[in-house]
């Protein structure tokens, strides 16, 4: 079958590679649709932390934000998955640790993460093996497009979660990337009042095209008092400034992360009794954003520019975008326009 394939620091290529076979546990899954992330893009880079610290290693086969039919399940797997339509968790835990048994398998210390960290190859392919322990049902009403969004809406939906805003509060989003977009639309949809800040006035066109009107820089961000914040920014600037800016005994809540490391005053934080929480992967939001997906409440398909072949997503990764605002490409493995 043919896979992308990143050979090494701004090396990619679609290569012929085995196909997989279902082990004990695992379902194989004909991919319908992925979505090309921060991630991705910094695995192809050689800037993404892991391939320093040795958990990631080229060659690496990307893909974490999918959706496909299973066709082959292996032993000890449900035979009713088949012809499933289905999307998965990106953090797969190894199920015996006090983490995993404690429902908390995205920080588990020996976790593999699908397409990311080394172990278990990911979805840019025309098929992927995937613990079946780990998949999600798509109903009819989430199309491919949807389908290979849930995995970034389910971390924009634990972002929500997170700053425990009630329906009229007011959250304060930094970053109009796909997660900061996200993240608006969530809010939204929970009744919350949206305000987002974006680098200048050029990231600030797609986020007012999606209705959202309470649209900033920081130099002209209106001085209110916000209920929460989440930093969905890659600026090593922007924590300091998102925990300024968040009312006393509130939440700021973390996801963005920056290449170099950046800071907060936990003087600043113990004075103002502020709660900071970090977001590392979907896995408890999934089921709520296909929900929210499959009820129209929220529709991020604006977010998605194009929908490339396997040998167009190689351009894509040299940084050659399709044009237009929307800042999320997918790729279809089974086109070869």
């Amino acid at each position: 079958m043919r896979a992308l394939v990143l050979t090494g620091p701004g090396k990619a290529e679609v290569q012929d590679v085995p196909p997989p076979t279902p082990a004990e546990g695992q379902v194989v899954v004909d991919v319908e649709r992925v979505g090309v992330c921060g991630t991705d893009m910094e695995l192809f880079s050689g800037e993404m932390s892991y391939l320093h610290t040795g958990a990631s290693t080229y060659p690496l086969r990307p893909g974490h934000e999918w959706c496909g039919t299973v066709t082959a399940v292996g032993t000890g797997v449900d035979e009713s998955w088949t012809g499933r339509r289905v999307t998965g968790d990106t953090m797969i835990g190894c199920g015996h640790c006090r983490r995993c048994r404690q429902g908390r398998h995205w920080v588990c210390e020996q976790r593999y993460e699908l397409g990311i960290r080394d172990g278990l190859p990911g979805a840019l392919a025309e098929q992927v093996a995937v613990p079946a322990d780990y998949l999600h049902a798509l109903p009819d009403t989430v199309d491919p497009t949807l389908g290979a969004m849930v995995e970034p809406g389910g971390n924009a939906l634990r972002c929500v979660e997170a700053a425990q805003l009630s329906p009229g509060e007011r959250l304060l989003v930094l970053g109009t990337g796909t997660i900061g977009l996200l993240v608006a639309m969530f809010a939204r949809a929970g009744g919350a009042q949206v305000h987002l800040i974006g680098r200048g006035e050029t990231d600030l066109e797609l986020p007012r095209s999606l209705g959202f009107d309470r649209c900033w820089t920081r130099d002209t961000r209106p001085d209110l008092p916000w209920d929460g914040v989440v930093d969905a920014s890659t600026g090593a600037e922007m924590p300091p400034f998102a925990l300024d800016r968040v009312e006393p005994g509130r939440r700021v809540v973390y996801i963005g992360l920056s290449v170099s490391p950046s800071a907060i005053d936990t003087r600043d934080l113990v004075l103002k009794d502020v709660t900071a929480v970090g977001i590392l992967g979907a896995s408890a939001g999934l089921d709520g954003a296909i929900e929210a997906y499959a009820n129209g409440s929220v529709d991020p398909r604006p977010l998605v520019a194009a929908t490339v072949t396997l040998d167009e997503i190689v351009d894509v990764f040299a940084g050659r975008r399709p044009p237009g605002g929307a800042p999320k490409v997918h790729a279809d493995p089974r086109s070869s326009r």
